[in-house]
């Protein structure tokens, strides 16, 4: 488990594609402090949950399955590029944004940048299948930074970006239709589960205002 609160921008230093079409992705971590890392812990890179299979004080490398490539923004990466790099949670340590799992939901999309006093409003869409795991106030996670979501629809929200946000992660390098890594609030999907009882395959939610007022859970 991650907490979406980036420790450092590291960089791609290469991509080595294989026959299947895994990539081995070697990463350049910047200021993050590697002393505590061990071959087979986690870091999140750009929000997608990566295990360390070699590593240098100044480096490592993981293995990127297909299944990543395919629902994941990492098909954008190149040499050169930033990426967002949080090691795995511990249990002593603060959970200063959100409880983050490093499995991403979806692909969205730069839509605008709108400046809105000392920050910037980033507005982004998203498939329609996600959109009821996003709420009002509620937190998602960008390319691996958690985030409070100010306005949503069903194809679309905006969250703001301070500063310090944009200095310190990879989010002020993005252009208006730059592709990002989208994951939900996991508490969200849990909940729908529980609640309507859902069966293990995907399928239309149940879990709507009218739905959650009738149990209790929606005033």
């Amino acid at each position: 488990m991650f907490t979406g609160i980036i420790q450092s921008v590291g960089k791609v230093s290469a991509i080595a594609p294989n026959a299947s079409g895994d990539w081995k992705l070697t990463l350049a971590v910047g200021k993050l402090d590697m002393s505590d890392v061990a071959l087979g812990d986690s870091i999140a890179v750009n929000g997608v949950c990566l295990t360390v299979v070699a590593m240098t004080g100044s480096s490592f490398v993981a293995d990127v399955s297909n299944e990543t490539l395919n629902v994941s923004a990492f098909k954008q990466l190149s040499v050169g590029s930033p990426v967002n790099l949080e090691k795995a949670l511990r249990l002593a340590d603060r959970l200063g944004g959100h409880m983050v799992s490093g499995h991403v939901d979806a692909v969205g999309n730069l839509a605008s940048i709108m400046v809105d006093g000392a920050s910037w409003r980033y507005a982004f869409t998203m498939p329609k299948a996600i959109a009821h795991y996003v709420a009002h106030k509620g937190s998602i996670t960008i390319n691996g930074v958690s985030l409070t979501v100010n306005e949503v629809s069903d194809s679309s929200f905006t969250v703001n970006l301070v500063p310090h946000t944009l200095q310190e992660t990879n989010l002020g390098e993005l252009r208006v239709g730059s592709v990002v890594n989208l994951e939900v609030d996991v508490i969200a999907r849990y909940l729908e589960r529980l609640l309507t009882g859902q069966s293990a395959k995907p399928q239309e939610t149940k879990l709507t205002p009218t739905y959650l007022a009738e149990h209790g859970f929606w005033k």
